[in-house]
Formats: structure tokens, sequence, C-alpha cells
């Protein structure tokens, strides 16, 4: 590891450096949304095929927003102005010419909210925040994270609650935060097997866990690197990306962004994943003042990931990657280069023997026809170009495609429809150590192999981040062909509905100031089938009420 931060230092401290990038959490779904909407409007163009974004890259597309201020509706002018109290921030920051700090500089805020500040003539009013200092060098922001919800059923109540912290700073040259969230759950609604959206997370078991969430970036003019542990999501979708579905636990990773040119982005990571699979040559007994105890210790897992996006005319995103996840005693340096066609290179050093576990992946993304967004995902586990012709074979395939209609026929309205397919044995491997997972959890689309899924969704936003909206689901799960004895091609894809979930849903939500948000929701559901997949609250015929309220991420 110590190698591997010389490495870094080598490569990043020779940069001229301006600017820094701190993700952005993508379940604050308000500014992501937003961004999207305006994207569709032809104002800005956005990759969406790679989240989370960077604070600062939400800074800069929302001032390119501003500066089109005339073609936005009377909502999307006070939802811009909203947002620009928070990610206004960077832009002043970074419009600084940080070499002549003074004092009269220096600006220290505790929860005023219409506090204002200037840079470059422009004047940006600044959200609530726990703590806010800046000067031209230095800027820290603390909040609280605090927020839960409730459900209630004819299964009786269900709670969740988080509580804690989150810092950012930007100090020079560099970009840090952290974010430590404890999670309280009752019963347990995102266990490992559980076909949901919900973050995994349930680390222990139990129905208090913790979240740490950090890292440390630098940046230059076209690009940053750092080291992570946040959450990855990458395909376009609006209900579960199918190439890494961004809801399994954090793990730490070295994260790479290049943006040399407009019409080219490139996105890498190399992750330490965690395999949960007992390494019995290197687990020991130990005796303490307990007793006995065996001292389990798990096989190394790590993944490495990348994205290539070229923007060939404006507002059409191509986007083509692969990935491998690999084990050994240590990590490989040869995966630590980012632009390797991994499954080339796991063969000339497996050769013989077991290959890893290798995927490839497309994600195709047009907003060519205002307030229109098309997109389609392709992720691919395994690909023989024989099986095409085989009526009895099948590839490991996972593909997604979609549409959102914005704004037509009236404004502030939306209409969603989405489809996802998996073919059996995608996301999965015979090796346990080479499952596409972290903790158990699947890296990829919450329903794993052998499914499919409609999603539908209306939605209408009449004032500043109020979204009203209705939807409907139905995703089905076929045979479980990781069963022992099971052969790993032949099997038909959803050759029975071993589980099914209908759900149809009402909900509002408001973000009352910046990061605060409540919201209610009521669903009519119905899921049958393997009850090893749902939450036994959520089984069966329900109707559900789900209120809540969070502030932080």
């Amino acid at each position: 590891m110590k190698r591997l931060l010389f490495l870094f230092l080598i490569i990043i401290l020779p940069l001229k450096v301006t600017s820094q990038e701190l993700p952005h959490p993508v379940v604050n779904t308000g500014v992501y949304e937003f961004l999207d909407e305006l994207a569709s409007m032809q104002i800005i163009e956005i990759n969406s095929a790679v989240k989370p974004y960077s604070r600062l890259y939400i800074a800069n597309k929302l001032n390119e927003a501003d500066q089109q201020r005339e073609m936005l509706n009377s909502r999307q002018q006070k939802e811009l102005d909203f947002y620009l109290m928070d990610f206004g921030k960077e832009l002043l920051l970074f419009s600084h010419d940080r070499t002549t700090a003074r004092p009269q500089d220096r600006r220290t805020f505790l929860w005023h909210e219409g506090e204002e500040d200037t840079s470059n003539g422009k004047t940006f009013k600044l959200r609530r925040d726990l703590f806010y200092y800046k000067d031209s060098l230095f800027s820290l922001t603390i909040n609280p994270i605090l927020g839960g919800e409730v459900f209630f059923n004819s299964d009786g109540r269900a709670t969740y609650a988080r509580n804690f912290g989150e810092a950012r700073a930007y100090i020079g040259k560099w970009g840090f935060w952290a974010s430590l969230r404890d999670n309280h759950e009752k019963p347990l609604l995102g266990r490992p097997q559980y076909l949901t959206k919900r973050e995994g997370g349930h680390v222990k078991g139990a129905t208090d866990w913790s979240e740490m969430q950090a890292g440390i970036t630098r940046s230059w003019s076209w690009g940053y690197a750092g080291f992570v542990k946040d959450r990855q999501q990458w395909g376009s979708n609006y209900n579960g990306a199918n190439i890494f579905g961004g809801n399994n636990p954090t793990f730490f990773a070295f994260k790479l962004n290049l943006k040399p040119v407009k019409w080219f982005e490139f996105n890498y990571f190399h992750g330490w994943l965690n395999s949960m699979v007992v390494d019995s040559s290197r687990s020991y007994w130990v005796s303490n003042s307990y007793g006995l105890d065996y001292r389990e210790v798990y096989h190394k897992k790590y993944i490495a990931a990348n994205m290539f996006t070229f923007t060939p005319v404006r507002n059409l995103n191509i986007s083509a990657g692969n990935s491998i996840v690999y084990t050994d005693k240590h990590f490989s340096p040869v995966y630590m280069f980012p632009l390797f066609f991994y499954k080339s290179v796991d063969h000339s050093y497996t050769s013989g023997v077991d290959n890893m576990n290798s995927q490839t992946f497309i994600d195709i993304s047009s907003r060519n026809i205002r307030n229109l967004h098309l997109y389609a995902t392709l992720f691919i586990d395994e690909l023989s170009v024989a099986r095409f012709t085989r009526d009895d074979e099948w590839n490991f395939f996972s593909w997604k495609a979609g549409f959102r209609l914005s704004n037509l026929p009236f404004q502030n309205l939306s209409f969603t429809t989405e489809f996802t397919y998996s073919y059996p044995l995608s996301y999965q491997h015979y090796v346990p150590t080479l499952t596409y997972d972290t903790q158990d959890f699947n890296l990829g689309h919450y329903l794993r192999d052998n499914s499919k899924e409609w999603y539908f969704a209306v939605g209408y936003k009449p004032i500043r981040t109020l979204n009203i909206s209705a939807w409907f689901t139905d995703a089905v799960r076929g045979p479980d062909y990781t069963k022992l004895g099971t052969p790993r091609v032949g099997n038909p894809p959803l050759a029975s509905v071993e589980w099914q979930s209908r759900i149809f849903g009402l909900r509002a939500s408001y973000q009352v100031i910046n990061d605060l948000y409540t919201w209610c929701s009521f669903s009519v559901s119905e899921v049958t089938g393997d009850e090893r997949w749902s939450p036994e609250y959520f089984y069966g015929q329900k109707n559900t009420i789900n209120l809540g309220a969070t502030f932080g991420f």
C-alpha cells in the first residue's frame, strides 16, 4: 500500500493543479435529476453513464445553465438558484487567486442562511451549514447527518434511522472529505440475498451498523485522481444501473478521471473488495483471556474497471469499458494500468489454468432530440460467438433500454419507461472469490441474474424541489442456477417464474432547504415466490405507507 501511495504521489505531484474534485452522493437525487432535466433540454451536456459527479462538475454545469436563464421556466430558475446556494461555493472558491490571500477574504458562517459572497462580480447567497469557513486558500464545511423513515403496513411498523456527520475541505491543491453514518434498521430490509435497491451495508447481520466514506483527491485542469471509499454507479438508468448498481457497501479504491478534450472522457478505478471467503491457510487459533478462539482471515479480492466515453456529436455519448474481478495474495500491479483490456491481460497471466472473472460493457446515451433522453446499456459477463447459433445455449448478458420524455406535453412533467433483462449466471461465478460482489452484495443490477423488469413512471414538479411521482414496476426472477450440480451453459432464461414483485406507488418529496428532504409515499405491492429474496415485511400483498425526513447523506 505504501508503494502504491508513493507511485500516486510521483505521478500526480508535478502536475499543475487548478481545482479539486470531491464526489457528491448519488442518493442526493434532487440535483442529479435537475442536471438530467437540463441536459434533456440541451442546455448543458452531461455523461450520465458514470456517477457520482464531483461537486465542482455539478457547480460548473449549474453555472452553464445560469448563463442561459432565459431558457428556463419559473420553477427551473428557482431550483437553479436553490442549488447554486450550495454548489456556488465551489465556484467562489476556485475563482479566487490563491496567491493573494488576504485576511479580509476570510469568511466564517455558523448556520446563517442568506449570507452573501461575491467573486468576479457575481453574488451568491449561501446555503445553511452547521459550519462553513472559506478564505483564498482553504475551505471547510461541516454538517450533521440526521434522518430516518418509518413504514406502516399489515405487518406493523418498520423503522430506519441514521446519524452522525460529514465534512469536506479544500486545502491548496488538495480535496478531502469524510462521512460517518450510524445506521439503525428494524427489521433488516437490505440483506445481501434480498432483491432490493436499498443500500447494502448490514455488515454484521445486526440492526445497527456504521458506514464510513472518505477520500483524498488531487486535480488538474483536465482530470483528477485520488483514493476514495464511496459508491460507484455506472450505466445510464432511472431505476437501477446494471454495470455498477451502487447498492453494495462502499469499498476502498484508487480512482482516476481524465477529460483532455470536450469529446472524450476516461474513468478508471482499482478497488479492494471483501470476498467473505475464509482462507484456511492464513487463519489461525489464538489464546486469550476469553479462551481459545479461531481467527478467520478472508481471501484477498480485487476489482479493476475502466470506461472510455466518446462524444462524436453534441448530446450523444458512447461509452465502452471493461472490468476484472481477481484474487491473489496481493493486488497485481498489471491491473493498476488503466488502459488495458483486462481479459486479454488475464489470459497471458493465467494461461493453462482457470482465468479470473472479466466483464465488458457498452452504454449509449442520446439527448439529440430536445426533451427526450434515449439510452441503452449492455453488460457482457461471458461471450461466446458460437452460442448465437445454438438454440440451447445463451451468453451471460444483462441489457437495459429506456427513455425519459421531459416537459412535454406540459412544462415540469416527465414520463419514463425502462426495461431490464439479465440472462442466467450474469454477475455470477463458480469460484466464490471471483463472484461480482463484495461482502456478498452484488455489484451489478439489484435483481441479479436470470431476471427482467419493466419500470414506468410519471413525474410532476409544480414548484421548486417538490417532486410528485407515480410509478409501476413488474419484476420477475427465474431459477437460481448457482445451486450445486447445475451446469454453467444451457440454462434457459426465465424457464419458470420463481419470484415476482409488482408494485404501484405514489410519492411526494420536497427539499425544504439544501440537503433537507422530506417525503411520503403509498404503495400497493404483491410479492410472490421464493421467500429468500424478499424481506418478510414486504412479502405477499401489502399496502404500505412510508414517511421520512433526512438532512445529509
